[in-house]
C-alpha cells in the first residue's frame, strides 16, 4: 500500500511464526530493499516501508526464496501462543483450520471486503481482546463451548450467545456468508445482531446456556433480547433468558478477559518459557532485529512470533536462556518491561521518514516517555500524529496530538508545533483550535493538572474525565 515513505509491504505469517534465520533473512531484505525499518503491528503482523515498485517485488522474491508461509485470504487469527500456553482454556488450532477449510470450499474470500476478519481466542495469557474482529469466538473458562460475537474487540463486540465445537464454524460461516450478501465493503457492523441470532439458533445449532445446558430448539426470540430503542447494542445484554435459566446473571465468561501484557515470560505447556518483548512504537531497525535474532539462536530459540501490541514472542527456551534474551533485547533498545511508559504511546514514523509527517512523532513520544512517564499509567492511549491521516491509531485516542502547519513552505518537522484533541481521532478539527509550538511542553502541563488533581487510587483517565475537556485543553495550551 502506498504511504507517505513510499510504499510499505503488510506480512501476516501463518500460525508459528518465524524461524529465527527466516527472519533475519527478511531484515536483510528491509535492508536492501527497503529503508531498513521493520515494524509488528498492533495486530502482529510485520510491516516493511519505503518501498518502490521495483523494490517490492524484489521483497515478494525474497520472501518466495525464503519459503516464509504467509496468510492469504479471510484472516482466521488464533494469537501467538495458541496451543502452547500452559493457561490456555482450549486450543483454538482445530477451529480455527476449520474455518479456514470451510471459507476456502466456499469461496468466501472472493466475496468479502479485505478487511473481514475471525478471532478464535482460546484463552491464553496473550489475548485477543484488543483485536477487532467481524466475528469473535472466545473459550468459556467454565462450560465447553465458545462465546460468538460479532463486529468489534472484546469489549465492543455484540454478543449473540454460545455454541459448541461442532457447530462454532458453521455459525462463523452463517455469519460471513451474511456479510458477503451485503457487498464487498460490508462489516459485521452492518448486520442486524438479532436476525442473525435468529438465524443461527433456528438453524438446528444449539444455543448453551452458561450452566451449560444445551437448549437445542429455542424459540431465538425468547433466547434473545433487542436493545430498547435509543440503546446501543453494545452496551445492552442480549442474555436475558438464559441469565434467568442460569439462576441469575451469572456473566464471568461474558465479561472481556483481563487485558494481557506481552512482554512477560510465560510457561508453556512442554515445560519451556516463551518470552514476550516489544517494539518501541512498533518500529525497529532492522539491523536490532537481525541481532537480537542472532542471540535467540545462539540461545537455542527456535521460532520467533509477531505478536499482537506490536511485540515479539520466543517461545521454545528455558528460563535462563529467556532472562539472558531479554537483558540483550534491553540493551538493543526494546521494551523488556510491562510497565514501560512507551506501550501508551502510538506513534507513526512521521517527520522525516514519512513526507506526509509535519512533526517528528517518535522523537517527541520518547521525550514525553522519559519526562511525564507518571501520566502514562496505562489507563488511556496516547496517540502521536505526524498529520491528520492518523495512520498509527484510526480508533479515537484518550489524547491525540496532531502535527500541524500553516503551509508546507512555513513547516518545519523538526519541532513539536501541534494540536490536541480528546476522546478523538487525528481527523477531529477540534485539534485546530489548540495548535502549540512546544507540543511536549503542552504534555507536561497535563501531567502536571493530573499530579496536582490525581485522587488516591484514581487513573489518569479517570482523572482527566473528572477535570473534563476544557481544563485538560487550558493546561495544554499553557504549558
Amino acid at each position: 500500500m502506498q504511504t507517505g515513505d513510499g510504499l510499505l509491504a503488510r506480512l501476516n505469517t501463518v500460525a508459528g511464526g518465524l524461524s529465527p534465520k527466516a527472519l533475519i533473512g527478511l531484515c536483510e531484505s528491509a535492508l536492501r530493499h527497503g529503508n531498513g525499518i521493520v515494524e509488528v503491528t498492533a495486530r502482529g503482523s510485520i510491516q516493511i516501508r519505503g518501498l518502490t515498485p521495483q523494490s517490492a517485488q524484489a521483497l515478494a522474491r525474497d520472501v518466495d526464496a525464503m519459503e516464509i508461509d504467509v496468510r492469504i485470504g479471510v484472516p482466521v487469527e488464533t494469537g501467538p501462543l495458541a496451543g502452547i500456553d500452559a493457561e490456555e482454556i482450549a486450543d483454538p488450532r482445530p477451529l480455527a483450520n476449520e474455518i479456514r477449510a470451510a471459507i476456502e470450499k466456499g469461496s468466501l474470500s472472493a466475496r468479502l471486503g479485505p478487511k473481514v476478519s475471525v478471532v478464535v481466542d482460546g484463552g491464553s495469557r496473550v489475548p485477543m481482546d484488543r483485536i477487532s474482529a467481524d466475528v469473535r469466538l472466545t473459550a468459556c473458562s467454565d462450560m465447553p463451548a465458545w462465546q460468538l460475537a460479532i463486529g468489534g474487540t472484546a469489549a465492543s463486540a455484540r454478543p449473540l450467545g454460545f455454541v459448541d465445537e461442532a457447530h462454532a464454524c458453521a455459525a462463523t460461516i452463517l455469519i460471513l456468508e451474511a456479510i458477503a450478501t451485503l457487498g464487498h465493503e460490508a462489516r459485521a457492523r452492518d448486520l442486524d445482531a438479532q436476525h442473525i441470532a435468529e438465524r443461527i439458533f433456528l438453524s438446528g445449532l444449539p444455543a448453551i446456556s452458561p450452566t451449560g445446558r444445551e437448549k437445542s430448539g429455542l424459540n431465538a426470540g425468547y433466547v434473545f433480547a433487542a436493545p430498547e430503542t435509543g440503546e446501543s447494542a453494545f452496551q445492552t445484554p442480549v442474555f436475558s433468558l438464559v441469565e434467568e435459566m442460569a439462576g441469575g446473571p451469572e456473566r464471568g465468561n461474558l465479561q472481556a478477559r483481563p487485558k494481557g501484557t506481552p512482554i512477560a515470560t510465560f510457561p508453556l505447556v512442554d515445560g519451556r518459557c516463551a518470552l514476550g518483548i516489544a517494539l518501541p512504537f512498533g518500529s525497529m531497525a532492522a539491523e536490532n532485529i537481525i541481532a537480537l535474532a542472532q542471540g535467540a539462536i545462539a540461545l537455542g530459540a527456535a521460532e520467533i512470533r509477531p505478536a499482537p501490541s506490536r511485540a515479539l514472542l520466543f517461545p521454545g527456551m528455558n528460563l535462563d536462556p529467556c532472562e539472558t534474551l531479554r537483558d540483550a533485547a534491553t540493551s538493543l533498545g526494546f521494551i523488556t518491561e510491562a510497565h514501560d511508559p512507551r506501550l501508551s504511546i502510538a506513534a507513526c514514523p512521521g517527520a522525516p521518514a514519512c513526507a506526509s509527517g509535519r512533526i517528528a512523532t517518535r522523537a517527541l513520544a520518547e521525550r514525553i516517555a522519559a519526562h511525564d512517564a507518571d501520566l502514562l499509567d496505562g489507563s488511556f492511549t496516547l496517540h502521536v500524529s505526524g498529520c491528520a491521516k492518523g495512520c498509527a491509531h484510526p480508533a479515537p485516542a484518550g489524547l491525540t496530538l496532531i502535527g500541524h502547519g500553516l503551509h508546507d513552505h512555513e513547516l518545519d518537522t523538526h519541532d513539536g508545533r501541534a494540536g490536541i484533541a480528546l476522546d478523538a481521532t487525528a481527523r477531529s478539527p477540534e485539534a485546530a483550535g489548540t495548535v502549540i509550538a512546544d507540543a511536549q511542553a503542552g504534555m507536561e502541563g497535563i501531567a502536571a493538572l493530573a499530579r496536582r488533581n490525581r485522587r488516591s487510587g484514581e487513573t489518569v483517565a479517570a482523572c482527566l474525565a473528572r477535570l473534563g475537556a476544557g481544563a485538560v485543553t487550558n493546561a495544554f495550551v499553557q504549558g
